[in-house]
């Protein structure tokens, strides 16, 4: 099974209170357990080293039993706020497809809207731009891609119910390239101490007729002196970011130990891109569009990266003045 984790806070969003409850009884009782259970080791101890670790584990089960409560409590929060993003959400879909207009003109923009005869409705490729400025997404959308992507209008994401799982949703105008006016895709985790991917499900994509993205056809002339003068035709996959509602299947155990190392390493590669992706799009993409739109959230990365790498040469120049100062 490929480990995947993802954050506790995330998990506990969106959750009813009956889900609320559930969660806390199950932490509540993994601690207790823990706590009940002797390992070895506490059983070697000397009897005066015991009693202090003894009193070292209430100090221990008490922190526990906060944290429960700090979970409750964040999940409740995170729950509230989800509640109160949606308004902004339908909002901002109202005005990137037209639906409202906005009172009042850029002054940067000018008159540029007469200049074209006919003013434009909302915001064009919206989200196709706004996926494209993020560095991760960009790799994946091709020039093929680009095309079918101008149809979509919205992206919305949710917590699975009773699970710590998630399911992103893409609404589509009707275009020339599927039939689906929404395609899903579906992460399934279970909790083993920590986030783990059990599977991922996309929707199966309705292509019309030649309009298909993932895979592109090759034509052969026939050999000399074949009966048929057809060309011979082969598909093949290709890269598109359609592939990622074809999500690469999660293995069981049994599986995984007849894949060579090679194989599970490039799997496990593909996993976690998959994975990478679906975070990528539900914590960057949805609640920050427009910055990634208009690259404000470009820059901010950059500058984000800019202080990393500095505390990175910090740190490299502050080990080798300690080499100098040994060699001293």
């Amino acid at each position: 099974m490929s480990d995947l984790s993802s954050s506790l806070p995330a998990a506990a969003a969106a959750l009813s209170a009956e889900d609320r409850d559930d969660l806390v009884n199950v932490l509540k009782n993994k601690l207790q357990s823990l706590a009940v259970r002797e390992s070895d080791m506490l059983k070697n101890l000397t009897p005066s080293v015991r009693k202090h670790v003894e009193a070292l584990e209430q100090i221990q089960n008490q922190h526990n039993e906060l944290e429960a409560k700090f979970f409750e409590e964040r999940a409740a929060l995170e729950a509230k706020y989800q509640k109160l993003y949606e308004p902004l959400y339908t909002k901002r879909y109202e005005i990137v497809n037209g639906i409202v207009e906005v009172e009042g003109v850029s002054e940067a923009s000018g008159d540029r809207g007469d200049d074209k005869g006919t003013e434009e409705k909302g915001v064009p490729n919206f989200w196709l731009n706004a996926m494209k400025m993020n560095e991760i997404l960009t790799e994946e959308i091709t020039e093929r891609d680009e095309e079918a992507l101008k149809y979509l209008n919205d992206i919305k994401w949710s917590r699975l119910d009773g699970s710590k799982g998630f399911k992103l949703e893409f609404f589509f105008d009707p275009n020339p390239f599927f039939k689906n006016t929404v395609l899903v895709k579906t992460y399934y985790m279970h909790d083993d101490d920590e986030l783990i991917l059990e599977k991922a499900i996309g929707t199966d994509i309705e292509w019309h007729p030649s309009k298909c993205l993932t895979q592109k056809v090759l034509k052969k002339k026939p050999k000399k002196g074949s009966k048929s003068a057809k060309p011979i035709t082969k598909t093949e996959k290709c890269a598109s970011f359609f592939n990622f509602f074809n999500p690469p299947a999660v293995p069981d155990d049994d599986d995984e130990e007849e894949k060579d190392e090679e194989d599970a390493e490039e799997l496990h590669e593909q996993l976690e891109q998959d994975y990478e992706i679906g975070s990528t799009i539900r914590d960057k993409i949805i609640p920050h569009a427009v910055s990634w739109f208009t690259g404000e959230a470009v820059e901010l990365n950059e500058f984000q990266d800019t202080e990393e790498e500095d505390d990175e040469c910090d740190e490299d120049d502050d080990e080798d003045d300690d080499e100098d100062s040994d060699d001293e």
